[in-house]
């Protein structure tokens, strides 16, 4: 008789261990890769203005210490569009997968640029929310 074959969460369950974490999708850098290309083929005249600020990602102790001295704050929105309307002075984007949901670094930062009005903020989960969320924004500006 041949023994079958366990995978590692088999064999960890088995021995009473946790199960290892399930890695992290890439949807939502692809999600944010496709508006970033969209934006910058409808608005060459605004590349540069959209950006992206790296606050995601597992990093050691160290690095995250000098980030946070350099001013990295948690939370911070994933995309910004350094452009301003009549309304606002810059749009802050949040992207997220459709079951995506906000940590709570995210709201506490959303509540605080959103107190005074003076940014706007969205949380777009496709390229269809994007597209909306810009146009209207930009729409503003004329």
């Amino acid at each position: 008789m041949r023994k079958s074959k366990m995978t590692l969460d088999e064999m960890l369950a088995k021995a009473g261990a946790k199960p290892r974490r399930k890695a992290p999708s890439d949807e939502e850098h692809r999600l944010q890769e496709v508006c970033v290309r969209w934006f910058n083929i409808q608005y060459p005249h605004l590349q540069g203005r959209l950006f992206a600020v790296p606050n995601g990602g597992r990093r050691d102790a160290v690095t995250g210490a000098k980030l946070k001295a350099e001013g990295v704050v948690a939370g911070v929105s994933d995309l910004i569009l350094l452009k301003s309307t009549h309304r606002f002075g810059a749009l802050l984007i949040e992207m997220k997968t459709p079951k995506g949901r906000q940590s709570e670094h995210q709201r506490w930062w959303q509540s605080v640029i959103c107190d005074k009005d003076e940014y706007k903020y969205v949380v777009c989960r496709s390229l269809d929310d994007f597209i909306r969320e810009v146009r209207c924004y930009l729409n503003d500006s004329k």
